[in-house]
């Protein structure tokens, strides 16, 4: 199926705590500014602070329509200690991540998503990170999912992950609707490209999620992280020289970087995270910005 796509889409791992603790107050404001902002493309996933993030957006959207919401099955949401979570989210509760990609734990993931949303079904359901559970992905979750889109349990199915290699398998094995791509399709990371060139040509649509690669294109001066881990040096080096090619054109480089990837057909929204109502204000501001053509040209 395909689906109606903002063009800018609300990442929702922020709101789930991701590196530092968000309130409720401001988790809803960000949620509030980005439907202000025209935004309606909105994800999610129950790794977002082992499903904080999900009762926040299910809560933010309440009431509302006309929107697309993602969430993943993947990593069930099982009983633990309590201890603070080890993935990155300020997050402290008796649960833990598992990993199951069976048909039965997709089903499962799926359903507990649409209890912590509050909903009865979901339009975009992403397997996610299957890095290491390649074959059961393709074997079990996607046979799953694609059972219950036919049920009408969800309106289209697809793969989230931050490597090209396996969803271009995806797309060339099996009948999905959607790829969201993070990292691999940025003005210093084109590798996606095989993925995004099939993807047009099969009528799969891309989201395109890290288009800052963690932060080293978020800033109008090359920042620190590219990954998750501390920028190479080679790497905070064209980074920069990305950005002086940005400057002579008057345009800054979370600008372009947001604008990149859109060039190309087969991707249909960027989504980026924010975890307060100032930062997706300034998202949608730079992202309404126009980059000129003759820019593109000389980065090539």
């Amino acid at each position: 199926m395909t689906l109606t796509l903002s063009g800018l889409g609300f990442g929702g791992a922020p709101i789930g705590n991701l590196y530092a603790e968000v309130t409720d107050e401001d988790a809803r404001a960000a949620v509030d500014a980005a439907w202000d902002t025209g935004t309606r493309l909105f994800d999610t996933a129950p790794h977002y602070g082992l499903g904080l993030s999900e009762r926040r957006l299910g809560a933010a959207l309440a009431g509302r329509s006309g929107y697309v919401l993602s969430t993943k099955v993947g990593r069930l949401l099982v009983p633990a200690e309590p201890a603070p979570d080890p993935d990155g989210f300020a997050v402290t509760t008796g649960l833990r991540r598992q990993w199951d990609f069976s048909a039965s734990g997709v089903r499962r993931s799926l359903e507990e998503s649409l209890v912590r949303l509050g909903l009865p079904s979901i339009d975009l359901a992403l397997i996610h990170d299957p890095d290491d559970h390649a074959e059961q992905a393709l074997t079990e979750a996607y046979p799953a999912l694609a059972a219950m889109r036919d049920e009408g349990l969800v309106k289209a199915i697809g793969l989230g992950m931050n490597q090209w290699q396996l969803p271009l398998r995806f797309v060339q094995e099996t009948d999905i609707d959607v790829v969201m791509l993070a990292g691999r399709y940025t003005l210093l990371d084109r590798t996606g490209l095989p993925l995004l060139e099939e993807c047009a040509e099969r009528g799969v649509q891309v989201i395109a999620a890290g288009v800052f690669n963690s932060g080293l294109l978020a800033t109008d001066e090359p920042g620190a992280m590219f990954d998750y881990t501390a920028a190479p040096a080679e790497l905070v080096d064209r980074a920069a020289k990305i950005a002086a090619v940005c400057a002579r054109h008057g345009v800054k480089l979370p600008q372009a970087a947001i604008a990149f990837p859109l060039r190309h057909p087969a991707v249909a929204s960027i989504v980026l995270g924010a975890r307060n109502a100032d930062e997706v204000r300034r998202n949608a501001a730079i992202a309404g910005r126009p980059v000129p053509e003759e820019l593109w040209e000389e980065l090539g």
